[in-house]
Protein backbone atom coordinates (compact mmCIF):
# COMPACT_ATOMS: atom_id res chain seq x y z
CA UNK A 1 0.00 0.00 0.00
CA UNK A 2 1.30 3.67 -0.54
CA UNK A 3 0.17 7.09 0.85
CA UNK A 4 -1.76 7.70 -2.66
CA UNK A 5 -4.30 4.66 -2.46
CA UNK A 6 -5.40 5.87 0.83
CA UNK A 7 -8.65 7.88 -0.20
CA UNK A 8 -11.48 10.17 2.06
CA UNK A 9 -14.97 9.95 0.86
CA UNK A 10 -17.39 13.26 0.89
CA UNK A 11 -19.69 11.78 3.54
CA UNK A 12 -18.20 8.82 4.86
CA UNK A 13 -16.43 8.78 7.70
CA UNK A 14 -12.93 7.42 8.11
CA UNK A 15 -10.40 6.65 5.79
CA UNK A 16 -10.22 4.00 3.06
CA UNK A 17 -7.47 2.03 0.93
CA UNK A 18 -8.61 1.63 -2.62
CA UNK A 19 -8.11 -2.14 -3.94
CA UNK A 20 -9.15 -2.34 -7.23
CA UNK A 21 -10.49 0.19 -10.08
CA UNK A 22 -14.14 -0.58 -11.80
CA UNK A 23 -15.65 0.68 -14.78
CA UNK A 24 -17.44 2.66 -12.50
CA UNK A 25 -15.06 3.63 -9.68
CA UNK A 26 -13.34 2.12 -7.21
CA UNK A 27 -13.26 -0.83 -4.81
CA UNK A 28 -12.44 0.71 -1.10
CA UNK A 29 -11.93 -1.17 1.67
CA UNK A 30 -12.18 0.77 4.91
CA UNK A 31 -9.28 1.41 7.24
CA UNK A 32 -11.08 0.83 10.47
CA UNK A 33 -13.21 -1.98 10.03
CA UNK A 34 -12.27 -4.06 6.98
CA UNK A 35 -15.56 -3.95 4.91
CA UNK A 36 -14.70 -3.64 0.96
CA UNK A 37 -17.70 -1.60 -1.26
CA UNK A 38 -17.59 0.03 -4.35
CA UNK A 39 -17.13 4.02 -4.82
CA UNK A 40 -18.61 5.40 -8.05
CA UNK A 41 -17.46 8.36 -9.73
CA UNK A 42 -19.92 10.58 -8.51
CA UNK A 43 -18.95 9.91 -5.14
CA UNK A 44 -16.14 12.79 -4.24
CA UNK A 45 -13.17 11.03 -3.90
CA UNK A 46 -9.80 12.41 -2.71
CA UNK A 47 -6.81 10.63 -2.18
CA UNK A 48 -4.90 12.11 0.52
CA UNK A 49 -2.03 12.60 -1.34
CA UNK A 50 -3.79 15.19 -3.88
CA UNK A 51 -5.04 17.20 -0.74
CA UNK A 52 -3.84 20.37 0.39
CA UNK A 53 -3.91 23.22 3.33
CA UNK A 54 -3.85 26.63 2.77
CA UNK A 55 -1.09 28.64 4.00
CA UNK A 56 -0.08 32.57 4.00
CA UNK A 57 2.90 30.97 1.19
CA UNK A 58 1.70 28.18 -1.21
CA UNK A 59 -0.73 25.72 -0.04
CA UNK A 60 0.84 22.75 1.56
CA UNK A 61 0.65 19.36 1.06
CA UNK A 62 -1.42 17.13 3.38
CA UNK A 63 1.95 14.87 3.31
CA UNK A 64 4.06 17.15 4.82
CA UNK A 65 1.36 18.97 7.21
CA UNK A 66 0.91 15.30 8.95
CA UNK A 67 5.00 14.73 9.00
CA UNK A 68 4.58 18.28 10.80
CA UNK A 69 2.23 16.99 13.10
CA UNK A 70 4.29 13.61 13.80
CA UNK A 71 7.48 15.49 14.42
CA UNK A 72 5.09 17.59 17.04
CA UNK A 73 3.81 14.50 18.83
CA UNK A 74 6.94 12.93 18.37
CA UNK A 75 5.55 10.04 16.80
CA UNK A 76 2.91 9.77 19.32
CA UNK A 77 -0.69 10.34 18.91
CA UNK A 78 -1.95 13.68 18.35
CA UNK A 79 -4.83 15.89 20.68
CA UNK A 80 -8.09 14.68 20.95
CA UNK A 81 -10.85 16.47 18.25
CA UNK A 82 -13.06 16.66 20.95
CA UNK A 83 -11.00 19.09 22.42
CA UNK A 84 -12.04 23.12 22.55
CA UNK A 85 -11.39 24.96 19.33
CA UNK A 86 -9.23 27.25 21.18
CA UNK A 87 -6.82 23.98 21.92
CA UNK A 88 -7.24 22.55 18.32
CA UNK A 89 -6.05 25.61 16.95
CA UNK A 90 -3.19 26.22 18.89
CA UNK A 91 -1.64 22.85 18.83
CA UNK A 92 -2.55 23.28 14.61
CA UNK A 93 -0.58 26.77 14.77
CA UNK A 94 2.34 24.69 16.65
CA UNK A 95 2.89 21.85 14.17
CA UNK A 96 1.80 24.24 11.42
CA UNK A 97 2.85 27.81 11.84
CA UNK A 98 1.71 29.60 8.38
CA UNK A 99 -1.16 27.74 7.80
CA UNK A 100 -4.21 30.48 6.49
CA UNK A 101 -6.67 31.23 9.98
CA UNK A 102 -9.05 32.43 7.54
CA UNK A 103 -9.35 29.97 4.94
CA UNK A 104 -8.58 26.87 7.53
CA UNK A 105 -11.37 26.40 9.56
CA UNK A 106 -11.86 24.48 12.36
CA UNK A 107 -13.46 21.46 11.07
CA UNK A 108 -10.78 21.41 8.97
CA UNK A 109 -8.57 21.09 11.37
CA UNK A 110 -10.30 18.75 13.13
CA UNK A 111 -10.63 16.23 9.91
CA UNK A 112 -7.39 16.42 9.50
CA UNK A 113 -6.08 15.45 12.77
CA UNK A 114 -8.53 12.71 13.03
CA UNK A 115 -7.01 11.38 9.67
CA UNK A 116 -3.51 11.65 11.27
CA UNK A 117 -4.76 9.49 14.20
CA UNK A 118 -6.45 6.57 12.28
CA UNK A 119 -3.34 6.82 10.53
CA UNK A 120 -1.10 6.47 13.47
CA UNK A 121 -3.79 3.66 15.41
CA UNK A 122 -2.92 1.63 12.19
CA UNK A 123 0.53 1.41 12.20
CA UNK A 124 0.49 3.44 8.42
CA UNK A 125 2.44 6.60 9.21
CA UNK A 126 5.62 5.05 7.50
CA UNK A 127 4.05 5.71 4.28
CA UNK A 128 4.83 8.91 4.40
CA UNK A 129 8.26 7.75 4.32
CA UNK A 130 8.33 5.46 1.81
CA UNK A 131 6.61 8.02 -1.01
CA UNK A 132 9.62 10.20 -0.16
CA UNK A 133 12.38 7.65 -0.32
CA UNK A 134 10.77 5.85 -3.61
CA UNK A 135 11.19 9.74 -4.95
CA UNK A 136 14.30 9.71 -4.06
CA UNK A 137 15.48 6.61 -5.53
CA UNK A 138 13.67 7.57 -8.68
CA UNK A 139 15.77 11.05 -8.82
CA UNK A 140 18.88 9.57 -8.13
CA UNK A 141 18.29 6.67 -10.89
CA UNK A 142 17.53 9.51 -13.35
CA UNK A 143 20.60 11.67 -11.99
CA UNK A 144 22.74 7.91 -12.80
CA UNK A 145 21.22 7.48 -16.22
CA UNK A 146 22.44 11.50 -17.14
CA UNK A 147 25.83 10.79 -15.88
CA UNK A 148 26.13 8.28 -18.76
Amino acid sequence: MEFKDIVAISGKSGLFRIVSNTRSGVIVESLTDGNRFPAFLHDRISSLDEISVFTLGEDRPLKEVIKAIRQKTNGGPAISTKSDNAQLKKFFAEAVPDYDTERVYVSDIKKIINWYNHLHEKGLLHLLDEAETDKNEAEAASADEKAE
